[in-house]
């Protein structure tokens, strides 16, 4: 085997008696497509193989996240939590290769404990078959994105959301399901539109009290896109994610530019697709008090941070922070709030 000095192709030489022409099965050359340095769960279960990923995924489902976890978000003034869950879910407790077994009773879990703090719970189908976004959260095994292509995949998802609201309709602490988190632009609207009105039928069949929520396509240049398309339903929300990251206009700017662009650019956006009555009602799905900001101190942390919540809090149905846990302090709702960067009261 000749690998190119940057990993991204192999080329394999025949040892065999072939004739070394270019219909010869044993003389190839593969290139890597995308995925580089995606680190999802698809990788991670891929990576282990089913020998050592089962045990390594039940054990992050019984640690990572307990009903001490609940009660802090709870004792802190937080009153839902959005929980993300792959289209695998259904298939639980023999999920498709390479995804293991157990998600489903850690969701049924923080249902228990929920129902035990008095936390509301939206269901976020974050990966569906195919990708809708081909980011390593969205479950695609390579970077790419195939949800929409074909009907199939539209079907497979709506059996999903079919699934997870029939299971947990009953239950008092469910407040929304939403259908679909960060679809690319890559997504024709057509279709997504007319996954969501499937999606929306088969939550509808299980419960008129759970909210629906459809989220923006990712990249497009207006949120409002699909505003009109979704205040056309009863009981929905309108999602929409605001970093101040990820885009080469933040990297330049000062704290105070920072914090200036959400009182004025973000509070502009929400305003223009919050509606008085509440058709659709609005969600700021995701935020994280991060930015490209160097050698920020604690209180510029805290000032961009409470500049996000005035502004964001102004979302008829509130917003959610990304995330609860996680290895980088800033991005973790627990650790900024445990350490004084964040105040919920």
């Amino acid at each position: 085997m000749q690998v190119t000095t940057d990993g991204s192709s192999v080329t394999a030489d025949s040892s065999g008696d072939g004739d070394w022409g270019e219909h010869d099965p044993s003389v190839f050359s593969m290139t890597k497509v995308g995925g580089d340095g995606l680190r999802g769960e698809y990788q991670l279960t891929n990576g282990l193989g089913p020998d050592r990923a089962p045990g390594v995924m039940t054990e992050h489902w019984q640690t990572f996240i307990g009903k001490e976890d609940f009660q802090f978000m709870k004792e802190k003034g937080l009153d839902a939590v959005r929980i993300p869950v792959g289209w695998w879910i259904e298939k639980d407790a023999n999920p498709p290769a390479p995804f293991v077994g157990g998600s489903l009773g850690a969701l049924d879990n923080a249902f228990e404990w929920a129902g035990e703090t008095g936390l509301k719970v939206i269901i976020d189908v974050h990966a569906v078959p195919g990708s809708q976004n081909g980011y390593e959260h969205s479950g695609t095994r390579d970077g790419s994105l195939e949800w929409g292509a074909t009907g199939d995949s539209i079907r497979d998802t709506v059996a999903v959301v079919d699934f997870l609201a029939g299971r947990y309709a009953g239950n008092d602490n469910l407040v929304a399901v939403e259908l679909l988190n960060e679809p690319a632009r890559a997504v024709k609207l057509e279709t997504l539109q007319e996954y969501y009105q499937a999606g929306y039928d088969a939550v509808r069949k299980h419960t008129d009290s759970a909210l629906i929520i459809m989220s923006a396509r990712v990249g497009v240049d207006t949120d409002s896109e699909i505003l009109a398309f979704a205040g056309g339903f009863e009981g929905t929300v309108l999602d929409v994610h605001y970093y101040n990251l990820f885009s080469g206009m933040f990297d330049g700017m000062t704290v105070q530019q920072n914090i200036d662009y959400v009182h004025n650019k973000r509070a502009q956006q929400l305003g223009a697709i919050t509606r008085s009555n509440g058709q659709p009602l609005t969600f700021v799905g995701e935020w994280v008090a991060e930015w490209q900001v160097q050698g920020a101190t604690k209180e510029e942390y805290q000032r961009f941070g409470k500049a996000q919540m005035e502004v964001f809090g102004r979302a008829t149905f509130g917003w959610a922070y990304w995330t609860f846990r996680n290895v980088h302090n800033h991005w973790s709702l627990h650790w900024m709030i445990t350490n004084g960067y964040i105040s919920l009261r």
